[in-house]
């Protein structure tokens, strides 16, 4: 209250906001970085898009307590851009995305996102953490990574058994299974301790330990906050007349929207505050990543590691992020160098531990035992973004939810009532499309063809082009046996009235 004592405060809970934008400040940081270093970029562009998805993105409507960043999610799909088109051409990526999200997002488009088979999503996120993780793996042994994410998998048990003969590959992988087992292990610890983010104390502790011991370990390169910025220049806009990068943008485009969007989902379940309105999330991520692109950093989603500390550390209002976001450019503007001490094997070790997050492995069997049909969409996207690459994989997942939901869609059921004597009684129900068409002629070119047949049509909800010729050739087809001509009962999608 004022001190009128009529009127509310101007920022009621700008208390427990401060508190919640430094527990998630702590959060993003070691994400920030190392998610930009994972994807072969410049550490302080993933400090970059941490601040403008608080400082921008954090201001503006749609889901209040989300909090935006680089993500794991996108590493991958990042570090294939990167290395196919030039880092140049992050920047127009990463703007055209942007563009695209604030038309959808302006069109009313954010809502259908919800559309989006869970399973493809989650095969997507399992697919991009099992890269990840075994990208990470050579970086934690400070070695070179494959190309391709098959490649990746198939030659880690020769390249870490290499290692063990090579002590600098050696104390590298050693110091990321600590940082692993930091991380896994942090939440187990006194509750006091658990007060600092794990991601940090991690990396922290790992920071120390190479100083300390003098370990052989690579450290963060650092450029400077300005130096690292790299608007697209005029000339890199010419890929975009090239397949391979517009496609690359539908990826973008797709991934951060469907992840954003779900995470924000998920935030709602956690907090008894205002829902999200996801036409306008998807606005405000687009602002983001247009502002991310102008400066050619990395694309942002919403993060829902950061989302889920800042609603459980109490966080009220936007306030959180927005503050978040001025930390994290106080320390890339004040502190710079701190990033030079930080070993990679470290990012490496937080990134092995966030891709394991991203595999969905207690959900997959119970998955498994109440929707086969799901939890192999999750499976095969999960493996097609392994074998090819992440927007193949996505549309392969893609293709196989809607041939299932078209599958499922046709479902129809033929009762036969046969008493012996007098017309055979079929009943049709269900949805009858060419889908299913062979099961339906099968099973009325099995009726007696000395009996005359009475059809029940009345339970069809959906009847094709293609069944309703072919049920009128099979009526036509039976009634040439002598036999009374077929008759119809109900509702007849066929057009002949019933009698």
């Amino acid at each position: 209250m004022n001190a009128d004592g009529d009127r509310p405060a101007r920022f009621p809970h700008l208390r427990q906001d401060f508190a919640a934008s430094l527990v998630v400040f702590l959060v993003a940081l070691p994400l920030c970085v190392g998610v930009a270093v994972a994807s072969g970029v410049p550490a302080e562009l993933g400090l970059i898009t941490g601040i403008v998805g608080g400082l921008v993105t954090g201001m503006m409507r749609g889901s209040s307590l989300q909090v935006s960043g680089p993500a794991a999610g996108l590493t991958v799909l990042v570090f294939e851009a990167v290395q196919q088109f030039g880092l140049p051409a992050l920047g127009v990526i990463v703007l055209t995305a942007g563009l695209l999200q604030l038309a959808m997002g302006g069109l009313g488009w954010g809502r259908w996102f919800r559309a989006i088979s869970v399973s493809v999503v989650e095969g997507m996120l399992a697919g991009i953490g099992l890269v990840l993780i075994a990208g990470q793996l050579y970086a934690a042994a400070g070695l070179p990574a494959p190309a391709s994410g098959l490649d990746k998998l198939t030659g880690l048990p020769g390249t870490l058994a290499g290692a063990t003969g090579d002590t600098r590959a050696l104390t590298s992988l050693a110091l990321g299974a600590a940082t692993v087992a930091v991380l896994v292990l942090w939440n187990r610890l006194p509750r006091p301790l658990r007060a600092v983010p794990a991601a940090l104390a991690a990396v922290v502790l790992a920071t120390l330990a190479s100083l300390a011991f003098g370990l052989p370990v690579a450290t963060v390169e650092v450029q400077g906050l300005f130096g690292a910025v790299q608007p697209p220049s005029p000339d890199a806009f010419a890929g975009l007349l090239g397949l391979g990068l517009l496609g690359t943008v539908a990826a973008f485009t797709l991934i951060a929207s469907a992840e954003s969007l779900f995470s924000a989902a998920a935030v709602d379940r956690l907090h008894d505050g205002p829902r999200t309105d996801y036409n306008k999330e998807l606005v405000a991520q687009g602002a983001g990543n247009t502002v991310c692109g102008l400066l050619g950093a990395l694309p942002m989603t919403a993060v829902i590691v950061r989302s889920s500390a800042n609603v459980r550390a109490g966080a009220r209002t936007k306030a959180s992020r927005v503050m978040h976001g001025v930390w994290l450019l106080l320390f890339a503007a004040l502190l710079p160098s701190a990033l030079a001490l930080i070993p990679l094997p470290a990012l490496a070790g937080v990134l092995i531990h966030a891709g394991f997050k991203l595999i969905p492995l207690r959900a997959l069997g119970g998955l498994w035992r109440e929707h086969r049909g799901e939890a192999l969409i999750l499976v095969v996207t999960a493996a097609s973004i392994v074998a090819v690459n992440m927007f193949e994989g996505v549309l392969i997942g893609l293709a196989l939810s809607v041939v299932k939901a078209a599958w499922e869609a046709s479902h129809i059921r033929l009762e036969v009532i046969d008493k012996g004597a007098g017309p055979v009684q079929a009943h049709l129900s269900g949805n009858a499309t060419f889908l299913r068409l062979p099961k339906i002629l099968d099973s009325l070119e099995a009726l007696p063809q000395d009996r005359p047949v009475e059809l029940d049509l009345s339970g069809l909800h959906h009847l094709d082009h293609a069944c309703r010729t072919a049920l009128e050739t099979w009526a036509a087809r039976h009634s040439t046996t002598g036999t009374e001509p077929v008759r119809l009962t109900g509702p007849s999608p066929l057009g002949t009235p019933a009698p």
